[in-house]
């Protein structure tokens, strides 16, 4: 779906007067018609941005356009897309904004190998994008399931898993009959009841990995991030967000990294903000809902604090670093 900027009370704007186009994509189980994603578009759009919304493979409106299903690395999608959106984008700075797992596949693709990004037609070197804000995003896939087989998590767990084998399950195109034998609850382990056993039976089989310990391991950008090196290097500027209450992603991996920044060892180009409150995703505080009539900014905390982080960047056409970015704050804090 792509949007236009939006003027006061509403009203579209010409394309050529948006400050940026932002590709956003949505996390595990969600589309591009989610309530979540749909408000930060719009919130994007009272910002000045025009906003391309992305189902992934197997989501939304896009199930009927091609087979299978996405996972937290899947670069010869979104590459692609990258090529496509930088097109769209003319002259306009090109910016990535991804919720949860969406933000995962995104730093993936940013931490593409030459030869991927050569195989899309894009350029072997430098930033992919202009910017990028990553919201309760899994680094570590990993610590992300162990932290969803929690007890405090089965109820989240169980409509999350029946979502996805519904999503699955109803691919235009088929799925195998082993596939089929699994989402059915006949595999030869019996019904599936998390989401390392989906990605066991699904997800790690379809993109390529002899199992799903490998899968998790080379589809978790926080070894990379961790790591420098070239890829991490060509980042551009990037805010991750995260709450330290965050009941199924844990927030190690962002106090991890910003360890690393205050030491000098990560990408210049990364800043880490991590909020005392917020759970997964629930980035609400003060002002919220005042875009109700075209009254005042729409969208919650973080969805401001996304559009006033990307619109600084474009404004200064550098890095924030050092600015709304970096360290820990409260919902509250006044952006």
């Amino acid at each position: 779906m792509h949007d236009p900027p939006l003027g006061g009370g509403g009203q579209c704007r010409e394309w050529g007067e948006a400050l940026g186009l932002v590709l956003l994509l949505h996390g595990l189980g969600g589309s591009s018609e989610r309530e979540g994603l749909r408000r930060m578009g719009l919130t994007l759009q009272y910002a000045g941005f025009a906003v391309l919304r992305l189902n992934l493979r197997g989501a939304g409106a896009g199930r009927a356009l091609a087979r299978g299903t996405y996972a937290a690395r899947c670069n010869r999608d979104v590459l692609p897309v990258i090529a496509r959106a930088r097109q769209l984008a003319g002259g306009v700075p090109l910016l990535g904004v991804g919720i949860s797992l969406g933000g995962t596949m995104l730093l993936n693709a940013l931490l593409a190998a030459v030869e991927e990004r050569q195989g899309a037609g894009l350029s072997p070197e430098g930033p992919l994008l202009d910017g990028l804000v990553c919201l309760s995003s899994p680094l570590d896939l990993e610590a992300c399931s162990l932290q969803m087989e929690k007890p405090r998590n089965r109820l989240y767990r169980r409509w999350l898993l029946r979502r996805l084998v519904q999503q699955t399950l109803a691919d235009p195109f088929g799925v195998s009959q082993a596939e089929r034998a699994a989402l059915e609850g006949h595999g030869p382990h019996g019904p599936l009841r998390g989401i390392r056993a989906f990605d066991a039976a699904v997800t790690a089989p379809r993109w390529g990995y002899p199992d799903v310990d490998t899968y998790y391991r080379q589809a978790s950008p926080l070894p990379a991030l961790l790591g420098g090196g070239a890829a991490a290097a060509s980042l551009p500027p990037t805010l991750l967000v995260h709450a330290a209450d965050d009941p199924w992603v844990p927030v190690l991996s962002c106090q991890q990294l910003e360890a690393h920044r205050l030491a000098g060892l990560a990408p210049p180009s990364l800043s880490v903000l991590i909020t005392a409150h917020g759970g997964h995703n629930g980035f609400h505080g003060r002002g919220d809902g005042r875009g109700e009539g075209g009254v005042g900014e729409p969208g919650c905390w973080g969805d401001r604090l996304t559009a006033r982080w990307l619109r600084r960047l474009v404004a200064i056409g550098g890095s924030v670093t050092g600015g709304v970015g970096s360290g820990t704050a409260d919902r509250s804090l006044g952006v």
